[in-house]
């Protein structure tokens, strides 16, 4: 008695053979075109959250370094300073370090061999992010009860905003939506507490400044 034998063994192929085959010239093409419109589409709105990172980056760090040179003065019971180093140099970046105001054999400071408590540069994460401070200076110092010393006339405000943004040509976000990064905004009461907040947002939310 003779058993009807499959096609694929009468061709000498099996299955598996059969179901591995590649793609063809057409299939590879529209899987191109498809990938380059995601791409033509991702790509800008993937370059501005990279951007705005940057910026929410150095606001954190800056009022990290805030809180950090805070705490020390209360903690040594000493006044220790925040310089944003490039500022005071004329620059615009966000470098900064905490140091002691006056330097001592426990206090790191100018002319100690450790010359700061912590520092931090710009480049970190954050190069196309810029500082506008007002008043504009360049050092905040902390006394040994957590406040800013001389004590100021009002509030401390440090905008941070990306390194394109001019009185010309505006690209931080604002009230009114227009704009392409979201700029935050350091807030330092003369009590020493530091808050973040939005410029692009309104009252009643809680980020508006």
């Amino acid at each position: 008695m003779f058993t009807k034998r499959p096609p694929y063994l009468l061709r000498g192929k099996f299955p598996w053979a059969m179901a591995q085959r590649g793609l063809t010239i057409i299939e590879l093409m529209i899987g191109i075109a498809i990938v380059s419109m995601l791409l033509l589409f991702a790509v800008p709105g993937m370059t501005t959250w990279l951007q705005g990172s940057q910026i929410r980056n150095a606001t954190e760090s800056i009022q990290g370094a805030m809180q950090l040179a805070r705490a020390e003065a209360v903690r040594r019971n000493t006044n220790v300073e925040l310089v944003l180093t490039s500022v005071a140099g004329g620059g615009n970046a966000t470098d900064w370090v905490v140091r002691c105001f006056t330097s001592s054999a426990t206090c790191p400071g100018a002319g100690q061999t450790e010359t700061s408590i912590q520092e931090r540069s710009g480049r970190e994460g954050s190069l196309n992010a810029t500082l506008t401070l007002n008043p504009p200076i360049s050092t905040i110092v902390f006394s040994g009860t957590g406040r800013i010393t001389p004590v100021p006339a009002g509030n401390i405000v440090i905008d941070v905003k990306h390194t394109t943004d001019t009185i010309a040509t505006p690209t931080c976000l604002d009230t009114s939506g227009g704009g392409t990064y979201r700029c935050l905004r350091l807030v330092v009461a003369p009590g020493g507490q530091t808050r973040m907040c939005d410029p692009s947002l309104v009252a009643p939310n809680p980020r508006a400044c």
